[in-house]
């Protein structure tokens, strides 16, 4: 790139601070904070020792004028609100004046996938234009325009929910009454989903065994946030959350573990420590009362499949 100063419309033209830092619009600060500090490494000026002055003193205006005031906007709570909005606003004005017809090949691809399948399809998208958004100027440009036409794609398959945000503070979320979970129609979506929550699977694994116990929560969460009905991944979150004292929290998701997989190694190995009995003892014990204690927060989640 021979140029020094950015373009004069890149200001304008990438307005949607989500598409500038390559996230999803329903990431929380958790995830925005983390974007922000890998997008400002890639354009740290340490990065660029070697380069030309030209290429060094685009990298600094990429980051002073368009990633920082994106993250700006976006690393409080009201600030991702406002945006949303706005995002929604351009999307209604848009299919007002003409059906929605993007040019990037996922964004197209987003707007006819089966419904069931949309939020991961969505999520992979983002992650694997992410990757390259920032790793060659030269492709910067259409790489954030098609983050941008996956947001509103996105959001006008959403229009009917107010809420798209993730809240990760408690064992459910303040919008939700249960994790969300994607029921995969095809053979190709299935691959993604598996895929994408062992990866956040395997990054537990790393986390805990250096001891960043609520880093490996997160991880956790995200995995059963896409397949809810993996065993390891509750058992390993109740070791995770039993490594910091949270022994309800731990109690929670070990027996969800038994309740999903009675022999599963590591929620059997941690049930005695904390008084969890198996799943099949539990309903020998409930009998007919059973119907009577179908109401707590996993008897939630049955109850609205």
């Amino acid at each position: 790139m021979s140029q020094s100063s950015l373009p004069s419309d890149w200001l304008t033209k990438f307005s949607d601070p989500y598409a500038v830092l390559g996230i999803a619009v329903t990431a929380d600060v958790r995830r925005v904070q983390k974007r922000y500090r890998n997008v400002a490494m890639l354009l740290h000026p340490d990065k660029y020792i070697d380069a030309d002055e030209a290429i060094k003193d685009f990298a600094s205006q990429m980051l002073a004028r368009l990633v920082n005031p994106a993250y700006e906007k976006l690393k409080q709570e009201k600030g991702r609100a406002e945006h949303i909005a706005m995002l929604r606003f351009q999307v209604r004005r848009m299919s007002r004046e003409a059906a929605l017809a993007p040019k990037g090949k996922l964004a197209r691809e987003l707007l006819g996938y089966p419904a069931s399948g949309v939020d991961v399809f969505y999520e992979q998208a983002i992650a694997q234009l992410a990757e390259a958004q920032y790793q060659n100027f030269e492709h910067f440009d259409s790489v954030t325009q098609q983050l941008g036409e996956l947001n509103l794609v996105y959001l006008q398959l959403k229009m009917g929910e107010v809420f798209l945000g993730e809240k990760r503070t408690g064992l459910v979320a303040a919008t939700e009454a249960k994790p969300i979970q994607f029921t995969p129609v095809t053979p190709e979506t299935e691959t993604v989903s598996e895929n994408y929550a062992q990866r956040h699977y395997r990054r537990a694994h790393e986390y805990m065994k250096k001891g960043n116990w609520q880093q490996a929560v997160q991880e956790l969460r995200d995995a059963i946030r896409i397949e809810a009905d993996k065993s390891e991944y509750h058992a390993l979150l109740g070791v995770a959350y039993l490594q910091q004292n949270l022994q309800g929290m731990a109690t929670v998701y070990l027996r969800q573990a038994l309740k999903l997989n009675p022999n599963d190694p590591l929620a059997n190995k941690y049930a005695d420590k904390l008084g969890i009995k198996p799943a099949s003892a539990e309903n020998a014990t409930n009998g007919n009362d059973k119907s009577a204690k179908t109401g707590g927060f996993f008897g939630l989640f049955r109850s609205r499949k």
